[in-house]
């Protein structure tokens, strides 16, 4: 998938767990885990909203497009 996401990273900067972040947000640890390790085929603006809010950053932070090599993409 070329867009990875970078939660952990924002979390290691505001020193916050995944727990913390999933009950700030309102979501679930288990979908956020989801969204964190790049297995969500989709994020509700609303989510992207919530967790910049909590996290005090901006969405290309989070998200970011990484090109595929030519042999794999």
């Amino acid at each position: 998938m070329p867009i990875a996401v970078d939660i952990d990273v924002m979390l290691a900067r505001r020193k916050m767990s995944v727990g913390e972040l999933a009950e700030r947000v309102g979501i679930t640890p288990a979908n956020l885990a989801v969204l964190k390790n790049g297995r969500a085929r989709a994020v509700r603006f609303a989510t992207l909203a919530a967790l910049c809010e909590v996290l005090k950053c901006q969405p290309g932070d989070l998200l970011r497009w990484e090109a595929e090599d030519a042999a794999g993409g």
